[in-house]
């Protein structure tokens, strides 16, 4: 009796996902990246480290995890000292640049990935496998003016040039949430795909409770516990309900809850879905991946941009002048009024729009890969 001949089955595509540390949000819109390719039949491997990687894990127990130091970028505490900060730590950024194509350049040949995708992660390039550049940032605004942007931007585009493609999560056309951060007038000299919104949410038929509020902290420390602060102060007073979701997702500490206000350290995403879509307003962070999520859920929110963060700033005023958002600066802010200047704002909220841009980026991607 002959034996039976082998078959060889093909192996599924390893793709690695690796996002940068500032903050959950590069993290959070990665994932609905991972799920499609997922349904792409892919083999998808995630690196990074801390809050980012309990995140990712909780999202997707399955999926192999490498770690990956991220930047660790430290902010101050007062807006005046930001760009300073910043300046003092390019040094190290750069460093952690060198360190992480080091660092690719093993894993591609301990594990033969067939592909990368980097959100934000600048060194995160290989010339023998398609990577892929996550950004909305295409123009990276700075308190100096536009010389120091065009400066900052060339540095940056030296960067993504080597990356085969930039998918930009954003709208291609005039309905852009992000506006010139992510159309420049001059674009990277490699392929740019608008991906349209990035969310891990999908709207839900859930029913708005009246007064209720979702308060979302995020971001960089110190001013992620400066702005908890203020809220704690002034969510004791407030008539309502509330829930407050305190962006520690690696934290053991605990504030206790009550009736009225309920305190988490993190909501896994269908947890965090629902809250959002129960609220009457969300207050956040108006980080860009916070930004989409509100998009996607039409939800009303009040945006505290983080003081001296410019691209934060910057998203705040605009969709404030667009009527998307109302914003209030963090020294400037009261609970209170943010309400009371709420209920009196006219809201226009954009439709999330073409949900098959990202498909159609990793069907490319397939394809290049094959």
């Amino acid at each position: 009796m002959n034996p039976a001949p082998e078959v060889n089955i093909p192996r599924k595509p390893r793709i690695l996902v690796a996002p940068l540390d500032w903050g959950l949000g590069h993290a959070t819109r990665c994932i609905p990246v991972i799920y499609e390719l997922l349904k792409h039949k892919c083999e998808v491997w995630l690196a990074g480290e801390g809050a980012q990687e309990i995140l990712l894990k909780q999202e997707f127990q399955d999926l192999c995890f490498l770690n990956l130091p991220g930047y660790r970028v430290r902010y101050g505490r007062h807006a005046s000292s930001m760009l300073w900060n910043m300046i003092t730590q390019s040094g190290s950024i750069l460093r952690t640049i060198r360190k992480e194509n080091d660092w690719l350049k093993k894993m591609l040949k301990e594990y033969g990935f067939a592909a990368v995708i980097s959100d934000n992660r600048y060194g995160l390039y290989h010339p023998s496998v398609p990577s892929i550049f996550i950004t909305h940032q295409l123009t990276i605004k700075s308190p100096l003016g536009r010389w120091s942007e065009r400066l900052l931007q060339k540095r940056a585009y030296q960067y993504i040039n080597h990356f085969s493609e930039c998918w930009v999560p954003d709208f291609a056309g005039e309905t852009s949430l992000a506006s010139e951060l992510s159309h420049p007038a001059v674009l990277p000299e490699i392929p740019v795909r608008y991906t349209g919104l990035l969310s891990r949410f999908d709207k839900k038929e859930i029913k708005e409770t009246e007064g209720h509020l979702l308060i979302v902290l995020s971001g960089p420390e110190p001013q992620r516990s400066i702005l908890e602060e203020k809220i704690i102060k002034e969510i004791a007073h407030y008539p309502g309900t509330a829930t407050v979701v305190r962006g520690l997702p690696a934290s053991v500490n605990i504030i206790p809850s009550t009736n009225q206000i309920r305190f988490y350290n993190h909501l896994p995403a269908e947890e965090l879905s629902r809250e959002m879509s129960r609220a009457e307003y969300i207050i956040s962070r108006s980080g860009y991946s916070t930004i989409m999520d509100l998009v996607k859920l039409q939800k009303k929110s009040i945006l505290i941009p983080t003081p001296g963060q410019t691209e934060q700033e910057y998203l705040g005023k605009y969709l404030s002048e667009k009527k998307q958002a109302v914003c209030i600066a963090q020294r400037r802010f009261s609970l209170n009024n943010a309400i009371k200047q709420a209920k009196e704002f006219s809201y226009h909220i954009p439709v999330a729009g073409n949900e098959h841009s990202l498909h159609i980026a990793v069907e490319k991607l397939m394809v290049s890969i094959h």
